[in-house]
């Protein structure tokens, strides 16, 4: 395993620091490394939601589940070629 070498420095608020020193020492762990996992396990969480899913806004979710609800209409050359295909094709 590599051994830390990157910092990574924040200032949080007075009561936010005693409660984070507080949950490491209920864990019995270094502060650092309550922080450090707490913040890889975030980190982790929000790049796989990313990668998982696609996110578009609302508007574009609901263009598209009308466009799904609309019946489709067949292109002109599509129907040509349906009429087309009845004389053209022999059924046996």
């Amino acid at each position: 395993m590599t051994a830390a070498s990157a910092r990574l420095e924040i200032r949080v608020r007075p009561e936010s620091k005693s409660r984070v020193e507080h949950a490491a020492a209920l864990l019995r762990v270094p502060v650092s490394d309550f922080v450090r996992s707490a913040v890889e396990e975030r980190a982790a969480q929000v790049v796989a939601e990313h990668e998982t899913y696609t996110r578009v806004p609302a508007t574009f979710y609901d263009d598209f589940i009308a466009a799904l609800d609309t019946p489709a209409e067949p292109a002109a050359a599509l129907a040509r070629a349906a009429k087309r295909a009845k004389s053209v094709v022999s059924s046996t």
